[in-house]
């Protein structure tokens, strides 16, 4: 009897022990809203503006070309912001005033290898999926003097079109067209077009000759040096 009651006390006290526990509340997963600033771009302001700075306006992918700061004697200073719309290939000029904001558009770069160009269209591999991408010349523009075949080069992508070819900085290329170097001219500075093996022409030193390699500026367009051989 007395083993029975200390059972029955036993259980008492557990199950109102139990009622007062506390409660254990799963903890919530973090949920991206689709509305972050990450999905829509990173707000800037005029101070933030650097040349080659991707914005978005109105929905549409600018670059930014070249800017200008005009300070004034009264009020806030105004900046002028020259751009060039990546899918039109339109430019425009617009002036803010100081501190108006921006948002820099949502762009990815993948690398992908030149294969080759058919009509109006520059085909593209992509170096990990190898997956062909065609490139309007338009989107090429002026870079398609730089390209040759196998090159490594960056695709711009924006909302999941091509609005971009970015080629390396410095390149080497063979000189396949000049005038022969002509003996005895020493003059210091002398330069003379030559055609190189991607399709541009640029200046060069009159010193260097036909079948050279050379390293180049591709911004620039402009002669750095010999090619290491």
């Amino acid at each position: 009897m007395k083993f029975s009651s200390l059972t029955s006390l036993f259980l008492l006290i557990s199950s109102n022990v139990s009622a007062f526990a506390p409660i254990q509340v799963p903890l919530a997963r973090p949920t991206l809203s689709s509305s972050s600033s990450s999905a829509l771009g990173v707000a800037v302001d005029t101070s933030d503006i650097k040349n080659g700075m991707t914005l978005e306006l109105d929905g549409e992918p600018y670059k930014v070309l070249s800017f200008s700061i005009m300070k004034q004697a009264r009020g806030a200073a105004k900046t002028t912001i020259k751009f060039k719309n990546l899918i039109r290939g339109t430019t425009i000029e617009n002036t803010y005033r100081s501190g108006e904001k921006f948002e820099t558009a949502l762009i990815e770069k993948k690398a992908h290898q030149f294969t080759y160009e058919d009509g109006n269209a520059f085909f593209f591999m992509n170096s990990e999926t190898f997956e062909e991408v065609p490139v309007d010349s338009k989107i090429v523009d002026d870079k398609k003097f730089w390209i040759e075949e196998g090159m490594e080069v960056n695709l711009v992508f924006f909302k999941g079109k091509c609005i971009e070819v970015v080629v390396p900085s410095t390149g080497i290329y063979e000189i396949v067209e000049t005038e022969p170097n002509i003996k005895g001219n020493t003059a210091q500075g002398y330069t003379k077009p030559a055609v190189l093996s991607c399709g541009a022409t640029i200046n060069v030193p009159g010193y260097l000759e036909q079948g050279e390699k050379i390293k180049v500026d591709t911004e620039k367009r402009e002669y750095l040096e010999r090619a290491n051989k």
